[in-house]
């Protein structure tokens, strides 16, 4: 019987790529990550890790040479979480509103109604902005509004890479703390890619370390919730960042 406390599970995966007339090369190797029901769990870190494959592998985009991936129990697919990528990809021809219902289009059984898409809405700051199109928004607007999109597939798992990475400060700030009352309201399972490490540490129960000999380290940040920006500034976060840093250079 599946332990459905357990909302993912990679299990000794591994995958590779083989460019053109080249041999083959491994992006990942023998990875072990899992996540319990509820957890929000950040992966860091440097560039060509493999974070983003992790991510689509998880998303069912990607399958694994080698290795097991699962949802609640379940072998992942395409459409078993809910997946946001680095840039936002709203459709530019349609309004907020029938972006955030995307998914809704495309989904069996029950679906959102507009009157909840326009809950929603009015919760996020974007109300007043239903009939507008993508070009029309702010970065940090776009962001809540593909947020949403994902929120509103219904899924328990939400895999997000690095959302806020084209924010300003004080956009990402305020994103910071939205995100955090999602989250805390609808006790969903985050795995979340970042490479701001004061970003990392004030969302995340726990965070993985990708080493470039692509093996893993788990990091548990003990900081109590709930949760608020001006932590950042504490010592016990300053403190966390130096180790991480530390660890980050070291291999």
């Amino acid at each position: 019987m599946a332990d459905l406390t357990m909302a993912l599970v990679m299990k000794n995966v591994s995958y590779s790529v083989r460019p053109e007339k080249r041999h083959k090369k491994k992006i990942i190797s023998n990875v072990n990550i899992t996540l319990q029901k509820g957890e929000f769990v950040s992966l860091i870190g440097k560039s060509g890790t493999g974070k983003s494959t992790i991510l689509k592998l998880c998303a069912g985009l990607l399958k694994p040479d080698e290795g097991e991936i699962r949802v609640y129990g379940k072998a992942t697919e395409p459409g078993s979480v809910g997946y946001m990528p680095q840039k936002d990809l709203l459709l530019p021809w349609r309004t907020v509103l029938e972006n955030i219902m995307l998914a809704s289009e495309f989904q069996k059984g029950a679906k959102v109604t507009k009157n909840e898409a326009r809950n929603w809405l009015k919760r996020v700051g974007l109300k007043d902005y239903e009939n507008a199109l993508p070009r029309e928004l702010s970065g940090g607007m776009r962001q809540r509004a593909a947020f949403l999109r994902t929120i509103l597939t219904e899924k328990e798992v939400l895999l997000l890479d690095e959302p806020f990475g084209a924010l300003d400060a004080l956009t990402k700030k305020e994103m910071h703390s939205w995100l955090l009352s999602i989250w805390e309201e609808l006790n969903k399972t985050i795995l979340f890619i970042t490479h701001d490490l004061e970003e990392a540490i004030l969302l995340s129960d726990r965070i993985i370390l990708l080493h470039s000999d692509q093996t893993t380290e788990e990091i548990p940040v003990d900081l109590p919730r709930p949760r608020h920006s001006e932590m950042v500034h504490t010592m016990d976060m300053v403190n966390y960042k130096k180790m991480i840093e530390k660890k980050i250079a070291d291999g």
